[in-house]
């Protein structure tokens, strides 16, 4: 499986971007997704997570009523709206692969086999 992020930039406190994945494979639609991010000096933390149908989602408290993830099964993407930025969501935002979808509730990146590159997201305030 390769994961592709991308549509990370600069915006500024209060805008929003658009984070997309494609995936590689046939059985896209069997994966679980997630959205994680690193920021300098910190680890790696949970933002969002997608069953593979897309009708569970789980979120981060701290991008809650901000963030949200969906997926498009036919395109074998998985997207991350982010609104109402904060200098703190500030990080490199990665995206991976659960290809079992069944592990991915635990919203730990030791549940994901398959990583992207990742793409940055910078937010000035």
């Amino acid at each position: 499986v390769q994961l592709q992020a991308s549509g990370g930039g600069l915006v500024q406190a209060g805008g929003s971007l658009r984070l997309s994945c494609v995936a590689s494979g046939r059985t896209f639609s069997s994966y679980a997704m997630g959205w994680f991010r690193q920021a300098p000096g910190k680890e790696r933390e949970f933002v969002a997570a997608i069953s593979p149908s897309g009708s569970i989602t789980y979120s981060a408290d701290s991008v809650k009523g901000r963030f949200t993830i969906s997926r498009e099964n036919a395109k074998n993407t998985v997207y991350l709206q982010m609104n109402s930025l904060k200098p703190e969501d500030t990080a490199v935002y990665y995206c991976g692969a659960d290809p079992r979808g069944t592990r991915y509730y635990l919203r730990n990146s030791n549940a994901f086999d398959y990583w992207g590159r990742g793409t940055l997201v910078t937010v000035s305030s």
